[in-house]
């Protein structure tokens, strides 16, 4: 009991920590520091499915117009030791993923580098040092490039505010990169918005705010006709069927939840924190008492047996977990989530989830197989 009461108290303090984690479709970078990765240093700017608002691409003058990608305010800031060092251009990349062979190269087939080597220099294809583009082969305008340097013995320098149009549809992903080892403890801050035609949902979001819309509609129907099912047999209900009503509940109120999400992101660009972890606890509160139902029943409850007896200490400690490391996973991956691809805490999180998972499943065919036999038992 004390280990689950400091369980739910990591929970809440989690919880209470997303709070102030608020991303968006505005992509915000607060002192992002920039990593090595081979022989460039990068800043993961985002990554979002955005749809063209021209039904034509190479007819740009169509109606619409309205899908971009805003830089704002972008500054970089390098350490006072380094300020009396002059410094290469750091480079804003925007490129389409079937744009992505464009960006880096290398020399007689050997090891693929971002930035300009002295070998790929020999040969003429690049400058040394610069970050190694070329054009695609569908459109010579991308990737978007925009270069910056340090002037003087400057500390701050300020991108000024740029906007691309998208006029295909594609994962576009942003990155800011740089070849310079005196810049290695940059950091980039500002932010940029990502923008749809119907709204500021990523591409892979934006459909599901039509379908949580339908869904909710759906258990509203499902739920007036249990309801009056319910109210017309209710001498005869089962406790199970108590427990299939909350789930019902529980089902409407979270894809209402999900919906508001979407709708109130899409209309703003700030992923609403609140709405979106009472959808998450919703929608994990009734993942985990599904699966508590489906084991209880293949246990035999109220077929074979009145109660589970002392088995119920353990169903409701396998449910707790479950719902914990739901919890964790269903925050982590929606709350503040603006680009569509997850994030690597993903990767570790998703384990014990996958593990409880299949735990329940086991333990479920297992009780089935034993309340069949006790049932053929009885008949025979």
């Amino acid at each position: 009991m004390l280990k689950l009461q400091n369980s739910l108290f990591l929970l809440s303090l989690l919880c209470f920590c997303f709070v102030f984690i608020i991303d968006a479709s505005v992509h915000e970078y607060n002192g992002e520091k920039f990593v090595s990765k081979g022989n460039a240093f990068v800043v993961h700017g985002g990554s979002e499915g955005i749809y063209s608002s021209f039904p034509d691409p190479h007819n740009v003058t169509a109606t619409g117009g309205d899908s971009y990608i805003r830089f704002e305010k972008i500054t970089f800031r390098r350490p006072k030791e380094f300020a009396n060092f002059s410094s290469r251009s750091i480079q804003a990349i925007v490129f389409e993923v079937e744009d992505r062979e464009t960006i880096g190269g290398s020399a007689y087939g050997g090891q693929r580098a971002v930035c300009c080597t002295a070998d790929l220099a020999k040969l003429g294809v690049c400058s040394e040092g610069e970050v190694i583009l070329r054009p695609s082969t569908e459109n010579p305008s991308w990737p978007k490039v925009f270069g910056i340097s340090f002037d003087g013995d400057d500390e701050v320098a300020t991108l000024p505010s740029k906007s691309i149009q998208i006029t295909k549809s594609g994962m576009y992903n942003l990155y800011f990169i740089h070849c310079d080892l005196n810049l290695k403890d940059l950091i980039v801050e500002g932010k940029t918005v990502w923008k749809n035609p119907t709204g500021y949902l990523p591409g892979r979001m934006a459909p599901l705010m039509n379908f949580c819309g339908f869904m909710s509609l759906a258990f509203v129907i499902l739920g007036i006709f249990w309801f009056l099912q319910y109210a017309r047999f209710w001498r005869e209900v089962l406790p199970l069927q108590n427990c299939i009503t909350l789930v019902i509940t529980l089902g409407m109120l979270e894809m209402t939840l999900w919906y508001f999400d979407y709708a109130e992101f899409n209309e703003s660009g700030i992923r609403p924190v609140g709405i979106t972890m009472w959808a998450v606890t919703f929608s994990t509160i009734k993942r985990t008492i599904s699966r508590i139902i489906i084991l209880m029943v293949s246990m035999g409850y109220g077929v074979v047996r009145p109660t589970l007896g002392g088995l119920t200490s353990k169903v409701i400690m396998l449910g707790a977990t479950f719902f914990l490391a739901s919890e964790v996973l269903e925050l982590v991956e929606n709350v503040g989530a603006v680009s569509d691809l997850s994030g690597k805490a993903r990767l570790f999180l998703v384990l014990p989830v996958a593990i409880l998972d299949a735990f329940f499943i086991l333990w479920i065919f297992t009780s089935l197989s034993a309340t069949l036999n006790k049932l053929q038992v009885f008949f025979l």
